[in-house]
């Protein structure tokens, strides 16, 4: 199988949406109280938005057909204050491969390519978040070499 990795592009939309509802899928399996089945992140006139940003690129995996089958959504982010020392990073927001093609390297591709970016462009580091509870994803990052940087906690006041 071909694995080609680039940036999405607005024909890319129907199969991002079906990604999209996939994950969001795997979220509210874990996360009821917060994700909605059956919806999605983004709307198609978001994701469209999201596509012509430069600030936001989308790196997808394609099959030898050009479909589709994996996307990682980044943010550029710039950190500047007084408190801190000035960095810039790249946030994946969120990654998905599709169900037939999990366990073929396509996640670790795409990965790859986010960072490539990032060394690329002169950034200091990669974050992202993992819903505690998806340890699939959190093994994943994990051997891609990210380490925790800080906990995010909660206390749910209303059920």
């Amino acid at each position: 199988m071909t694995i080609n990795i680039r940036q999405a592009n607005k024909k890319d939309v129907s199969n991002i949406m079906n990604l999209l509802s996939i994950v969001l899928e795997v979220h509210a399996s874990i996360r009821p109280d917060i994700f909605i089945s059956g919806t999605t992140k983004y709307t198609i006139e978001e994701l469209e938005q999201i596509i012509d940003d430069p600030n936001k690129p989308i790196i997808v995996a394609t099959n030898e057909n050009d479909e589709v089958i994996g996307y990682g959504f980044c943010i550029y982010e710039y950190i500047n204050q007084p408190s801190m020392f000035p960095s810039k990073m790249i946030y994946i927001d969120d990654i998905c491969i599709d169900p037939a093609y999990q366990h073929q390297h396509v996640g670790t591709k795409i990965f790859e390519a986010i960072k490539q970016l990032a060394i690329d462009n002169n950034y200091d580091s990669i974050t992202l978040n993992v819903w505690e509870g998806n340890d699939s994803a959190k093994h994943f990052y994990e051997k891609m070499g990210m380490k925790i940087r800080k906990t995010n906690m909660e206390i749910m006041l209303k059920k």
